[in-house]
């Protein structure tokens, strides 16, 4: 049995994106209807999420494009303001990833009660933007200073719109980080957030470090998901619960709930015949 049952409730979990509109200091962040309105679409889409039946959730500042390595205090105290405002809301238990500062999750985490948190903790990237270092050593230490011990430390080694600066194969990623880091998860990404986790990468992974949970981390979808569930521990899904299948959109809970009675029907223990 893995950590996700004992944490999240069930094997094969569904960790579900609750993407935050840009936060005061975005290039996009709307002033004129301020920090309310974000609050009240996170709000609609956490109960979308939820009501559909996810089985966890994640909040996440997707939509401070482009995005830092070294996030600014506001956007953190932004998101923090935002899960206080729902915490009493939130039923299933939840994460947070502030894109892209493990640091600065970590400080999340522990202010709100946060599980778990997603982040690129080891590596150095040529990327979108720019170079791209980090210190996992640092940040586990920081972690164990703030007293968030019990935050699992999802990896994300396959890192959206950025490529390793020295060539390595994957399996070689994923032996070496979970040798020297312990990571609780190790996750596995499409390009951008919503493209397809390639399966081959996927069981590639997962083949190379069969005890550590692996999860498909972009693109699962209604008709992948069965395939990506049979190799992955389970998926962090975003995109394909929003209306339409669109990033930039918000959460459609009958879409949800379909993919969710899918999941469902596919843990359910088979019957010898």
């Amino acid at each position: 049995m893995t950590w996700l049952k004992e944490v999240l409730g069930t094997e094969k979990a569904v960790i579900a994106m609750c993407h935050l509109m840009a936060l005061p200091g975005d290039p996009y962040f709307d002033k004129e209807k301020g920090m309310d309105y974000v609050v009240e679409m996170a709000r609609k889409d956490l109960h979308a999420l939820q009501d559909g039946g996810v089985d966890a959730v994640m909040f996440s500042n997707e939509f401070s494009l482009p995005y830092l390595t070294n996030v600014k205090t506001e956007t953190v105290a932004a998101m923090g303001r935002v899960i206080g405002e729902l915490k009493s809301e939130i039923k299933v238990p939840f994460g947070v990833n502030v894109l892209w500062d493990a640091k600065k999750s970590l400080d999340l985490a522990a202010a709100t009660g946060a599980l778990f948190i997603r982040e690129i903790f080891t590596g150095v990237y040529a990327s979108d933007f720019g170079l791209w270092n980090t210190n996992v050593g640092e940040t586990v230490r920081h972690q164990q200073r703030i007293g968030a011990e019990h935050v699992k430390l999802l990896f994300n080694i396959v890192p959206e719109a950025a490529k390793y600066v020295a060539e390595r194969d994957i399996e070689s990623v994923a032996r070496s980080t979970v040798f020297n880091n312990r990571p609780d998860a190790l996750c596995v990404s499409g390009l951008t957030a919503g493209s397809r986790t390639d399966s081959q990468i996927l069981k590639r992974v997962k083949d190379s470090v069969p005890d550590t949970v692996v999860l498909a981390n972009t693109g699962v979808r209604r008709d992948n998901l069965i395939e990506q569930l049979t190799i992955a521990d389970g998926a962090v899904v975003g995109t394909a619960f929003k209306i339409d299948g669109k990033f930039e959109n918000h959460v459609d809970q009958a879409r949800v709930k379909e993919f969710m009675d899918d999941v469902n029907t596919f843990r359910k223990p088979k019957v010898a015949v």
